[in-house]
């Protein structure tokens, strides 16, 4: 017999949210490297994006949860010479923690085999076996190489499809499983190696759980990094297929790993980690990288704080509503502006290009958010904050912004 499901508020639910992904938490004074092993542990995956207008975004749900943290001890968490992450398609393209790379050798095989929507590097796979072997060859004697420094097959065009022979055998020997990211050097570059050189032994030579088990695991940690969360949420965390969800959600509830909740005005049936932290209030202050863990999925993000998030970034400039590159505004439990950011790191600026307010605003909301730009700058390595005269909340954080600045 099926338990019956707990009722929560939308409040309640949004704390939880909240709560799960690390906020309402004091910022350490001196974040550490072990609170930023905390922090992915708790988010079980980061996304990776190469553009660079604030900052590559992988960097700011540590900035958002941690406060100023010193960057290069990602750096050295991700690509040192004895990483505790790695990189996979996970979310997008993501930063993990090592443990979880077992986890994710059934969609290596996936890719490997052209499962789902793998199909394509299946095909390059089958089609280019000489020049494969020839490019692993090559890292094998050589060690870890870009794409650009591997001397197999034809050039390409340029650009961001124009990708050369060599290009899409380190990409789909990496989606494949057969390549791991060693570093990533200048403007980005992945740097390719070997997995068994690459990753520690003891995750290389971690047993591969079954699929069943590996996606259990998965939604777990979705869960858990969640709070709350309808099977949709769950399924996107770590892009999973909807009956595979289905089922590994069925499982964890047999089990008790899952525990089934209904959230006043959510159309959809939720499940709730048991053991999310409920806490009565949640509060503080961040600024949330577009590609943030608590707002990624942009449904959840309407659901939980009333507020539609769009990406405008491939829309043409004079159809924007927001901005380029626009971080929303996390106050306490709600989102109440959004900033349109660019580090003009030539003039040691950050610049905000547009700041508009949103319904749940309060008159503190300026100063707040120019508390948080004054602390980003800094941690950026710029000299300020400048605010271009665009959109409502403008002139007041102009000012709060000017006042920061005098009381430094």
């Amino acid at each position: 017999m099926s338990r019956p499901a707990e009722r929560l508020s939308a409040a309640q639910a949004r704390r939880i949210a909240l709560a799960a992904q690390g906020f309402g938490r004091p910022r350490p004074a001196e974040p550490t490297r072990r609170h930023l092993l905390q922090t992915i542990d708790r988010l079980g995956v980061v996304q990776i994006d190469s553009v660079n207008v604030v900052s590559r975004t992988h960097y700011l749900p540590f900035f958002s949860r941690l406060g100023a943290y010193p960057r290069e001890a990602l750096e050295t968490l991700a690509w040192g010479r004895k990483p505790a992450l790695f990189e996979y398609w996970a979310h997008e393209a993501s930063l993990l923690p090592l443990a979880v790379q077992p986890l994710l050798r059934w969609r290596m095989a996936d890719a490997a085999e052209g499962v789902g929507i793998w199909k394509g590097v299946a095909r390059f796979l089958r089609e280019h076996p000489a020049l494969l072997e020839k490019a692993l060859a090559e890292i094998e004697a050589r060690g870890p190489l870009s794409a650009s420094e591997l001397e197999v097959g034809a050039k390409g065009p340029g650009g961001w499809w124009g990708w050369s022979e060599a290009k899409r055998a380190a990409e789909c020997l990496f989606w494949s499983g057969r390549l791991t990211t060693a570093t990533r050097r200048g403007t980005f570059e992945r740097v390719y190696g070997l997995p068994e050189k690459v990753l520690p032994a003891a995750v290389h030579g971690a047993p591969t759980p079954d699929r069943d088990a590996a996606q259990r695991e998965l939604i777990r940690i979705a869960a858990r990094a969640l709070g709350v969360a309808t099977e949709r949420d769950l399924r996107d965390y770590f892009r999973m297929g909807p009956a595979e969800t289905r089922a590994r959600i069925a499982e964890l509830a047999e089990a008790g790993g899952l525990a089934p909740v209904e959230v006043r005005g959510w159309d959809q049936p939720a499940w709730i980690d048991p053991q999310a932290r409920r806490p009565r209030k949640v509060a503080g202050a961040a600024l949330l990288s577009p590609f943030d863990n608590l707002i990624w999925f942009r449904e959840r993000t309407e659901r939980l704080f009333g507020v539609r998030v769009r990406l405008e970034i491939y829309t043409p400039a004079e159809k924007r509503t927001h901005g380029y590159y626009v971080l929303p505004f996390l106050e306490d439990e709600a989102i109440t502006a959004r900033v349109d950011l660019k580090a003009d790191r030539k003039a040691g600026v950050l610049r905000v290009l547009a700041a508009h307010d949103e319904p749940h605003a309060t008159a503190e909301t300026p100063s707040r958010l120019a508390g948080e730009l004054a602390l980003m700058a800094r941690w950026l390595g710029l000299s300020g904050v400048a605010v271009a005269p665009t959109g409502a909340l403008a002139p007041a954080l102009a000012d709060a912004v000017s006042r920061e600045a005098s009381a430094a």
